[in-house]
């Protein structure tokens, strides 16, 4: 499963799951954008990864939310890598609110990142697609919340939740382009940001017992899928969530 001669953009590709996927994608072949924002700093390890492995790639500071900007970032990847083939739409974000208490202004800035940047950012990515010819794939990073409801989060799922049926209903409007659109859906992917669950002995046991296989899922995992359904290979797959959770999905709430 290679990706040569393939450009890719992966929002929110500084740090975690973005990050894993941008490296996995340059070690195949494709000339990579990652896509971050905040510090111009901020890139930096994800660039230097994809260096050390020979790889090629450059760094694109972008609010996914902001229609201009997201425009921006495709005309950037076009001018200098000529062309975009396959774009993941990773960045994201949450916040932890009861819901009778949960802030509109949160809200607000979940669902602007969460579901409204993938529709600026798969549309923009779509037409550039469509105008150069010869088909696409474009990637979504949903979440086993999209189906798995989580207390505390309910603007989070209902983003993932809508997240799916976008994916779903473009991917028919796109598939007569060759464009593909499929949502990945991790379940517990371990990340720095978990540190203070792994060092909670009580909670990281009450998190493993949802997942048959025990553990942690790894971001590298992730980006296994993600390179698969980037590639030749995956030409016939198309408007799906494809899941990698460790079972959690079929043992959440059956102990």
């Amino acid at each position: 499963m290679r990706l040569e001669n393939k450009v890719a953009v992966i929002t929110g590709s500084a740090t975690g799951i973005g990050q894993a996927i941008a490296v996995a994608m340059a070690q195949a072949g494709a000339a990579v954008v990652v896509d971050y924002i905040g510090k111009p700093d901020a890139p930096k390890q994800t660039l230097q990864m994809i260096q050390d492995a020979g790889g090629k790639a450059t760094a694109i500071d972008t609010d996914v939310s902001q229609p201009d900007q997201v425009n921006s970032l495709i005309q950037q990847t076009v001018q200098q890598f000529g062309r975009l083939d396959i774009f993941v739409n990773n960045a994201g974000i949450e916040f932890k609110h009861p819901f009778l208490e949960f802030p509109l202004d949160q809200f607000q800035k979940i669902v602007a990142v969460n579901l409204q940047g993938p529709f600026l950012c798969a549309q923009a990515a779509a037409k550039q697609m469509v105008a150069q010819g010869g088909g696409g794939r474009i990637i979504n990073i949903s979440s086993v919340h999209e189906d798995l409801p989580m207390p505390t989060n309910a603007p989070y799922c209902a983003t993932k939740g809508g997240l799916r049926m976008l994916t779903r209903t473009i991917a028919v409007e796109l598939a007569p382009h060759g464009i593909t659109v499929n949502n990945i859906g991790p379940g517990a992917i371990y990340t720095p940001i978990d540190a203070d669950i792994e060092a909670n002995p009580q909670l990281e046991a009450q998190l493993m017992a949802e997942i048959p296989v025990g553990r942690w899922g790894k971001p590298e995992e992730v980006a296994g899928l993600a390179v698969f359904l980037a590639s030749d290979a995956a030409a016939y797959i198309t408007g799906s969530t494809y899941f990698i959770d460790g079972g959690m999905l079929r043992q959440a709430g059956s102990l």
